[in-house]
This record gives C-alpha cells, sequence and structure tokens, in this order.
C-alpha cells in the first residue's frame, strides 16, 4: 500500500470518532446502537435484500453493522465509518454490540461523495476470528463478496468459494472512480470500556463470553433475532 494510505486513514478514522465535547463517549456508543438497529430494520424492508439476510444472517457467525460509512474522494479517496458487531452463540442468541471502526484509502482518477448503511455478514469461522485477534484488512487476510441494493448476488457468496463475509449496503449520493484498497476494520477499546462501564469490557468478553451487557442495546439483538 502506497505511503499515503495511512495518512488518509488515520485522517478518516480520526474524523469519524470526534464528538462534541458535550456528548459523553457513552451516548456516541448508545446511537451507534440505535442507529444500527434503524439499519438492519431499512435493509430488512428492502425486497431485493431483505431474502438474502434471511438465508445469510441465520447461519452468520457475527454481523458488523455501520450505520453511516462515508466515503470522498478528489484524486485520492477515503471511506470510514464507526459500527457494532455482534456474534451468534450455537443456540442462536445474539451477543451484546462490541463497538468496530472501518476506513480505506484509494488511488485513482475518483471524484465524489456517497453515505451508505452497510450489514457485514460475517459467515466463515476465519472471518470471525481474524476480527477478534487483531486490526484485520479486508482481501488480504479475509475475503469479501458485496451485493448492493438490487444487485443478486446468490451465485457468489457460498463459503465454499473462499468468501468470509459478505456485504449488503442502501448508498446515498454517487461515487466515481477507482477501486478501493482494502478496509481496515478494528476495535474501539475506549467506547467499549465506557459503554459497558469497566476497563474489562474488551471485544472477546463482550462478545464472546457474555460477561457484559447492556439493556439498551436488547432492541438490536430483538430485531437480528427475526431474521431466521
Amino acid at each position: 500500500m502506497k505511503s499515503v494510505t495511512p495518512v488518509l486513514l488515520a485522517l478518516f478514522l480520526g474524523a469519524t470518532m470526534l464528538v462534541p465535547q458535550s456528548a459523553s463517549a457513552y451516548s456516541e456508543g448508545q446511537e451507534l446502537v440505535d442507529e444500527a438497529t434503524i439499519t438492519v430494520k431499512k435493509l430488512m424492508a428492502e425486497p431485493d435484500i431483505a431474502p438474502h439476510l434471511q438465508k445469510y444472517v441465520s447461519k452468520a457467525k457475527g454481523v458488523l453493522i455501520f450505520p453511516n460509512l462515508l466515503k470522498a474522494g478528489f484524486l485520492y479517496g477515503a471511506e470510514g465509518g464507526s459500527g457494532v458487531l455482534l456474534t451468534r452463540a450455537a443456540n442462536g442468541q445474539w451477543s451484546y454490540p462490541a463497538f468496530f471502526a472501518m476506513g480505506s484509502a484509494s488511488f485513482g482518477l475518483q471524484f465524489g461523495g456517497q453515505a451508505s448503511e452497510t450489514i457485514i455478514i460475517i459467515m466463515s469461522p476465519k472471518g470471525l476470528t481474524s476480527i477478534l485477534a487483531h486490526k484485520v484488512k479486508v482481501g488480504a487476510e479475509v475475503n469479501a463478496a458485496v451485493g448492493n441494493l438490487g444487485v443478486g448476488f446468490e451465485a457468489s457468496t457460498s463459503t465454499a468459494l473462499g468468501v468470509d463475509m459478505i456485504t449488503y449496503s442502501i448508498s446515498k449520493g454517487a461515487f466515481l472512480g477507482g477501486a478501493l484498497e482494502g478496509a481496515i476494520i478494528e476495535p474501539r477499546v475506549t467506547l467499549n470500556h465506557e459503554y459497558y462501564g469497566s476497563t474489562g469490557a474488551a471485544t472477546r468478553a463482550i462478545l464472546l463470553n457474555g460477561k457484559y451487557g447492556n439493556p439498551k442495546a436488547d432492541h438490536l439483538r430483538q430485531t437480528l433475532a427475526t431474521l431466521k
């Protein structure tokens, strides 16, 4: 990746993590959880997406939900946003959410801006393990398939074909130009601590061990539970 990539990525991720001084990190976390619930409901209401969600989410290892991924570019581009990850236990119950950020940089002739509401369905143990283990680069460490609104992706989303994650999104705006470099996904450690009120609220403790919970996230969990 070119040397400018870390600079663009740092700037873009930094911007997406800023909140007004009058708002606490807890309120930012709750806002992300509430917006993630709205995003899932919007995608469930789209006739071109809903059948795919019903099919894949019920078999998923986890889901990443980004209520507001922003993409912008003029010659160089950047994309990023914050969201939540929930994992599905063997009994079908969804965990409480952990907070993550995603960002990427791209190169080539491009112009425009776009905002999208996105769900990333994690289909393989490898995909989930990679995200939980460390900062992960999509396309390098895990493989992803993308099915945007109105585009069928039935034939290309089999985990037998090496796809670890499937993405669906609703986008507003237009973005023209080159392909993105691999997106980087990493946890927002401080926001996890503040949302659950403990510095022990590590990502794996929230998602896999069930040690931490927040009843204000139950609506999101219940919404995902309807996809079965």
